[in-house]
């Protein structure tokens, strides 16, 4: 499991005050240590994706064909150049990226988007993941 971070932020005190300003970006409230997601899927337009902090967008969309009686499944896999920079749980959840009007990155989400998720991973609250440092997606 990952401990809490938000990225691009330098230290546990500058990723607490990111979270608590891309919630109030986003109209909604920084959720408590222990209820703080790291990532979902959800389904959009058909696809299914996945938003996990420190990463970009990413999924896949299967289309279904009949040809000669037979139905033939295409899997491809789909992603977005906007990264995940926090995601706030509610009904629906909020996913806040590194895309307009945060940053001049244009995006085909929008920012911030919502979305009813399928699957909720939570961040690690434990003191040994926090002195880890588990951060995945910073290399980049």
């Amino acid at each position: 499991m990952v401990a809490f971070f938000i990225p691009r932020a330098n230290d546990d005190e500058q990723a607490e005050r990111l979270y608590g300003a891309f919630a109030e970006f986003a109209g909604c409230a920084p959720a408590p240590l222990h209820e703080r997601v790291r990532a979902i899927s959800f389904t959009h337009e058909g696809a299914g994706w996945v938003a996990e902090v420190g990463e970009e967008l990413y999924g896949r969309r299967t289309t279904r064909l009949l040809r000669r009686g037979e139905v033939l499944e295409h899997t491809e896999t789909i992603s977005s150049a906007s990264r995940v920079l926090a995601i706030y749980p509610g009904a629906p959840f909020t996913v806040v990226i590194d895309a307009q009007p945060i940053t001049s990155a244009p995006s085909e989400w929008a920012n911030p988007f919502t979305a009813e998720p399928d699957t909720v991973t939570l961040f690690d609250t434990s003191a040994s993941a926090r002195r880890a440092g588990d951060h995945p997606g910073l290399d980049g």
